[in-house]
């Protein structure tokens, strides 16, 4: 955290392209929206951008294991008296904590811009879904760089995952208005249900109730965060 604080161009960078999804799509395609009756596209999309923010920037945490592996300085970390999974927990909350902050970063950009939260009491359930996502990909991210030595394989596997899990997620879109097929892989996509949690808590929007939301949330973030603590108890630096 304290590296990504002096790096002002990051801070920047991390949210210029969700920046440009929210300002292209959103008023772009708002007039289409409006016209089927829906409200405003830009109220639709925002929580899916700000589950978009938090995705790209914590499934990519684990570039800091990686660099920290070919430098060295994992291995003077591994030999602290600090059991692995006190490190690999203090990483991951770190990795999330930023990527909060840059949904975060990003919802204030998109009030600037117009959109108005539906109820400052539901933010609550906001910020708890936004953690929720950002702990899963950050753990999932540091799991895969324990088990990896390559830098470009690395980013080939996590370009591969992003790109269908950000599409194929109701982000972009409402899951009552796509085919079936559609319908059944963004059902079996836990992005999907981050986002309609956010919708509800942000436009009082959703297609899911919010229970079953926070199930598949709670079950993602455990399965990602054991495979994390597993192989990062089996790395090698």
């Amino acid at each position: 955290m304290k590296r990504f604080s002096r790096s002002g161009i990051r801070i920047v960078m991390s949210v210029v392209q969700p920046l440009v999804y929210l300002l292209a799509l959103g008023f772009g395609l708002n007039k289409v929206f409006e016209q089927s009756g829906r409200g405003h596209y830009i109220d639709f999309i925002v929580p899916g951008i700000v589950a978009q923010t938090i995705l790209f920037n914590a499934i990519f945490w684990g570039v800091g294991i990686m660099w920290d592996k070919q430098f060295g300085f994992l291995k003077e970390t591994l030999v602290a008296p600090v059991s692995r999974t006190n490190i690999m927990l203090g990483n991951a909350l770190g990795g999330a904590t930023i990527a909060v902050i840059q949904g975060v970063m990003l919802l204030i950009i998109s009030i600037i811009f117009g959109f108005r939260p539906y109820s400052l009491v539901l933010l609550v359930i906001t910020f708890v879904v936004m953690s929720m996502l950002a702990l899963s990909m950050v753990s999932f991210s540091a799991g895969i760089a324990a088990i990896m030595n390559d830098m470009q394989g690395f980013m080939a596997v996590n370009n591969l995952l992003v790109i269908p899990l950000f599409f194929l997620s109701s982000a972009l879109y409402p899951l009552d208005s796509v085919p079936t097929a559609m319908k059944i892989i963004a059902s079996l996509n836990p992005l999907t249900y981050a986002v309609d949690a956010l919708r509800m808590s942000l436009i009082h929007q959703s297609h899911f109730p919010l229970w079953q939301d926070f199930t598949v949330l709670g079950a993602t973030l455990v399965l990602l965060f054991s495979f994390g603590v597993y192989r990062f108890k089996r790395i090698q630096a």
